[in-house]
């Protein structure tokens, strides 16, 4: 709720200088592979305090850097309110790293995610989750 009033916020600040405001938001997971099968199953868990870096190249040419950690269920968010002139043109996600004790090693397919970001004010985009997978495969998988 206080995240949307600040959201709120900067639009209304921004209308009353005359700027169209444009808000964007890009949103991912992060997951343990524990048996490092390639397939998500209730072995496998979200990694709380990963890192991911998302770098965003605006309309106007400008490049953004973010960093974000995901919660307690394994999600990351990046949201930005800005110029209509100046919104998220091209973005890149890709996860930095992984602060959980056994799941280290990025899987297959998850060094980044480049993406355009055509969406209009307040709508986002889901990147695909992140994978990580333990340095050795726990017995009970084999």
């Amino acid at each position: 709720m206080e995240k949307q009033k600040t959201v709120m916020g900067l639009i209304l600040l921004l209308s009353v200088w005359g700027v169209s405001a444009w808000t964007g938001e890009i949103h991912g997971r992060v997951v343990c592979d524990v048996c490092g099968d390639s397939s998500l199953g209730p072995e496998d868990h979200v990694i709380e305090g990963a890192e991911v870096a998302v770098l965003c190249i605006t309309k106007s040419g400008e490049v953004l850097n973010y960093q974000a950690f995901t919660d307690a269920k394994g999600i990351y968010t990046v949201a930005e309110t800005m110029p209509e002139s100046d919104r998220w043109d091209a973005c890149l996600a890709r996860p930095i790293s992984s602060f959980h004790e056994q799941c280290t090693q990025l899987g297959e397919g998850s060094l980044g995610v480049k993406f355009s970001y055509n969406h209009p004010s307040g709508y986002s985009h889901i990147v695909r989750t992140f994978v990580y997978r333990p340095t050795s495969v726990p017995t009970y998988c084999i």
